[in-house]
């Protein structure tokens, strides 16, 4: 969105507020307001909050769900974490690898928290297995299917809902899994796929087929020495096949008839891109002038070998800064490549509600595994994927906390980054070492949540609970400032698909902006949007949403809209 960007980097905010309320109901509801002050160019590069300066745990995994919870776990056997169970929850074993506890000992702290982001308080869960590196999708009913880990819970599928706490569903799994993907597929299964040794994918919930599919895409692309295709990079497409990436390579394959389609080049460079050579990867967002046009974004990683040296003789070297974007729906797909203002491994990658990524955490040297990286990059940087090459990338507002490796980041409900995590030891270290482990969780806004664009920013009133794939709908929403700034073509819905985040890799997040139809003014300050719910669940997987109104490229606070799957009646 070219238009939205140019407004926020030049913040033109009286242009937008000069009109009174009475004044926009009686005149053109899109005329510009008249010009009071042409005030200099502000740059904006975001700011930091410090939502808690103690979670308690760690946060190397992370999801958002419905209702506007924030749920954050880390490993069980890391020792006791800072944060005690309730009386009534039952203490654990100890299993802890390098944090303490002998023969016999038990453990009665939390692993997994879950914040309420209306009042910021934190309640603590117990888990009962371990859910060490694992993966997860949010279910179509808003429960999080949880995947995997390690020891006592590799083979482990967990269900999650703040009402029932976690539910274990023991040896669900057909192997062990571990560094494994989930991917919500457009019948609303999900696609389990990898781990360490795996080379082969399963389902939930299981279907009448033999458990296991081989994919010998995951072998081929397996480093001796460092693997380095874990966490596969998984997106589904419009058309409901699945883009795999894994290493430097990239296939397209249909998950229904489980066979490759086709495999597409390899990105440019030879450098590595999943772990522990860590990048990231998104999908981005998806036109509704264009639905059947899918486009991913590669970026970060490092060099191929740079595990062995920094594991081997403590080498580290420096983190690989270029992105790749290529096409898988063309008929003829090629990478394009470009550079981040900024070397990066083990970065997140996260979509915003306007269309933009936001890249943060990691470091410029080493990689991702136990002690093995250097140099955190603390500068978020802001990738535009609408403007021009050359003029993408913006560097954000530096961090004053390194996020290493095991730390994430996700979108919320208000339009913040959250962020959180970082623990590159076996056990809970905070003295006595470079990157002691953290147990913070902050916000980053980005400049579209700069103050000085409140009188242009839209609150959202109405939303549907609900809708159908395709369905005519209504949003309702008001500008503070009264008047529409520049007319309808100013406003837009997107439909936001919360990750689960982890290992550099936000799992199923994706935008969809909606179609649109009129613009009409029901009030000073009062308007009605049409919009065209998405018109296929492999554009939008059915599950829930977050839909945001935005106005001259600001966005509103959003609501949460279930995407009903296919044939349901509930």
């Amino acid at each position: 969105m070219p238009k939205a960007a140019a407004f926020l980097s030049l913040l033109l905010i009286t242009t937008c507020i000069a009109h009174g309320a009475g004044d926009a109901v009686a005149a053109d509801p899109w005329q510009e307001p008249d010009v009071v002050q042409q005030p200099a160019a502000i740059v904006l590069t975001g700011e930091w909050q410090l939502l808690h300066q103690n979670t308690g745990v760690s946060a190397m995994h992370m999801q958002l769900l419905p209702g506007d919870f924030l749920l954050m776990f880390d490993r069980t056997d890391s020792g006791p974490s800072n944060i005690s169970l309730n009386a009534l929850s039952p203490c654990a074993a100890s299993t802890a690898a390098g944090g303490g506890g002998g023969v016999g000992a038990v453990d009665c702290t939390a692993h997994s928290v879950l914040l309420d982001l209306r009042s910021n308080t934190l309640r603590p869960y117990p888990l009962a297995t371990n859910p060490w590196c694992s993966s997860a999708a949010l279910l179509p009913n808003g429960t999080l299917l949880q995947t995997g880990g390690f020891s006592n819970g590799d083979r482990i599928a967990r269900l999650f809902s703040p009402s029932t706490g976690w539910v274990d569903l023991p040896s669900f799994l057909a192997v062990r899994r571990w560094y494994a993907t989930d991917i919500l597929l457009a019948d609303g299964r999900v696609l389990i796929l990898g781990g360490r040794r795996q080379f082969n994918f399963e389902f939930f919930p299981r279907d009448d087929v033999p458990q296991l599919t081989l994919f010998p895409f995951l072998d081929e692309t397996t480093d001796m020495d460092a693997e380095d295709n874990l966490y596969p990079f998984l997106h589904l497409l419009p058309d409901g096949t699945v883009f795999a990436f894994a290493n430097d390579r990239a296939v397209v394959f249909d998950p229904y008839n489980r066979a490759p389609l086709r495999r597409l080049p390899a990105i440019p460079g030879g450098v590595p891109r999943n772990y522990p050579s860590s990048g990231s990867s998104v999908l981005l967002p998806l036109r509704p002038e264009s639905p059947s046009h899918a486009e991913v974004l590669v970026c970060g990683g490092a060099p191929r070998g740079a595990y062995r040296l920094a594991l081997r003789n403590g080498t580290f070297v420096p983190a690989d800064r270029t992105c790749g974007r290529i096409a898988p729906t063309d008929a003829n797909p090629v990478w394009a490549m470009e550079e981040m203002p900024l070397p990066r491994v083990m970065g997140d990658m996260v979509l915003l509600p306007t269309g933009d990524v936001l890249i943060v955490n990691g470091a410029a040297a080493g990689t991702a595994g136990w002690e093995l990286g250097r140099e955190p990059v603390t500068y978020p940087v802001l990738y535009k994927p609408d403007m021009q090459l050359g003029a993408r990338f913006e560097v954000l507002a530096a961090s004053t906390i390194p996020r290493m490796y095991h730390s994430s980041a996700t979108l919320d409900t208000y339009g913040r980054v959250l962020v959180g995590g970082s623990n590159p030891h076996v056990g809970y270290v905070f003295a006595n070492v470079t990157y002691p482990t953290e147990l913070s969780l902050e916000a980053f806004l980005p400049p579209y949540l700069d103050a000085r664009l409140d009188g242009v920013r839209p609150q959202l009133v109405a939303a549907p609970a609900e809708v159908v794939y395709g369905e005519a709908t209504a949003v309702r929403f008001e500008v503070p400032g009264g008047a529409v700034s520049g007319g309808p073509e100013e406003v837009r819905v997107a439909a936001v698909a919360p990750a689960f985040a982890t290992h550099s890799f936000g799992m199923n997040q994706r935008v969809v902006p909606l179609a649109m139809g009129t613009v009409a003014q029901l009030d000073a300050g009062i308007y009605e949007a049409q919009v065209a719910a998405p018109p296929s669940p492999a554009v939008a997987p059915p599950g829930y949403y977050l839909w945001f109104v935005l106005h001259a490229g600001v966005p509103s606070t959003a609501a949460w809209v279930r995407m009903r799957p296919l044939g349901a009646a509930t």
